[in-house]
């Protein structure tokens, strides 16, 4: 038996099993992320304690990642001032504290990968991890392959371990995107490797039928080859992923002919690729509420509080920037505008420099424009990865921040020397 080496510190072992602790409690929580067929999710419960412990022991916001808690507290604010708007509060305010409990998980994050760039590769890790199973629970569910699984799907669409087929969907946007940027730039070798995982994926998101997860995820694939195809300046490198973009075209194509003669599966297609359903087009359907909603918003700069739209007109607003109006006020919705911008602008800086953590920034930030022109015919205030994208863009723009000013301090230490 070989005698343990004798110039390893106590320090160096107790620094390395915090490492250790660390990194599995935040795959843990991310993990958790694709579990929430119930409310408080073990997701909200587990990262409240682990952000509460990470405070004490040493969570930084730095410069960089300020403005995002700044913004997103003022949003909240304004959740608070149109609460004050309400003759009866109902729910309105464990709402409001689910609303900042989110926007604390978004400047966590930021901070984590900020501090610790090597965790980006532990959070698309455990977040492919948790999209492969809950993936899987929808599949089975809508196929009926097990007994008992019918609970995985909502609406005759699978709905994984998520409460709504609408959501689940678009979760599993980010993990799909990372394992196609991973097949389009790995070895030839890895590919089985990660098709499977991919094929899972793309599985759920096609069998969730939700047409904003479908348009998201074709949006992001787009954006994603394309940067890839701009940034590279190897003819081969561009060629591969021609080649490879169009064989998964034909791919999809023929594996959506095959899934079509499934009975039951044609007909709900049929149903959800028309371009406006029943209840879009409808006396007070979605259409029409948005109309209702922005002409109230004038009428009402401070909003008319947390859950009071849908109460008053039978259904919510389907829409992030009505939902910022009427629930958040113009100051959440100002402060949400300019969260949106910042993030869009600062996040387009890093999408062609050759960073360690580009690749995990760039998926996320592909994904997250996309949810953003989801976020026009759905609410997406309290979708959990909604925020998890926020703080891993803004992770990769603090860690900019600090590389250039690494950059200029070299380069002035070196004309002085």
């Amino acid at each position: 038996m070989s005698a343990i080496p004798h110039d390893i510190s106590p320090a160096a072992v107790n620094a390395k099993l915090i490492d250790l602790i660390t990194s599995a409690a935040i795959f843990i929580g991310v993990f958790l992320s694709g579990f929430v067929i119930n409310e408080p999710a073990p997701y909200e419960l587990y990262m409240t304690g682990l952000i509460a412990i990470w405070a004490l022991f040493g969570l930084r916001i730095s410069r960089a990642t300020s403005p995002l808690l700044v913004l997103l507290v003022m949003f909240n604010i304004g959740g608070m001032i149109a609460m004050t708007q309400m003759d009866d509060l109902m729910d309105t305010p464990l709402y409001l504290a689910v609303s900042l409990f989110l926007a604390f998980t978004a400047v966590f994050f930021a901070a984590v990968t900020e501090a610790r760039p090597a965790l980006y590769r532990l959070i698309f890790t455990a977040y492919v991890a948790s999209a492969v199973l809950t993936s899987l629970a929808g599949i089975i569910g809508y196929f009926s392959l097990l007994p008992g699984t019918e609970i995985f799907t909502k609406y005759g669409r699978a709905a994984g371990v998520f409460e709504d087929p609408n959501v689940f969907g678009p979760f599993l946007a980010l993990p799909g995107i990372y394992l196609l940027y991973v097949l389009l730039t790995g070895p030839v070798s890895r590919m089985p490797l990660v098709a499977v995982p991919l094929l899972i994926i793309v599985g759920g998101i096609f069998l969730s039928f939700s047409r904003g997860a479908w348009g998201l995820f074709c949006l992001a694939t787009i954006l994603l080859t394309g940067a890839l195809f701009l940034r590279s300046r190897s003819s081969l490198f561009r060629l591969r992923i021609t080649v490879m973009t169009i064989a998964a075209l034909v791919l999809l194509v023929a594996a959506i002919l095959v899934v079509l003669q499934i009975p039951g599966v044609a007909d709900m297609l049929a149903s959800r690729a028309r371009l406006a359903q029943d209840y879009d087009s409808a006396r007070l359907g979605r259409f029409a509420r948005y109309g209702i909603g922005f002409l109230l918003a004038l009428e009402k700069p401070l909003g008319i509080g947390p859950l009071v739209f849908g109460q008053t007109y039978g259904e919510d607003t389907h829409n992030i920037w009505l939902k910022a109006l009427m629930d958040y006020g113009w100051i959440g919705f100002v402060s949400y505008l300019t969260l949106t911008i910042w993030t869009v602008a600062a996040g387009f800086r890093l999408l062609l420099r050759e960073r360690p953590w580009q690749p995990y920034v760039l998926c996320a930030y592909v994904v997250y424009l996309g949810h953003i022109a989801l976020g026009s015919v759905i609410d997406t205030d309290h979708w959990r990865h909604m925020y998890m994208l926020m703080g891993l863009i803004w992770g990769g723009i603090a860690l900019e921040y600090r590389y250039q000013r690494s950059a200029l301090s070299a380069s002035q230490s070196a004309a002085l020397g």
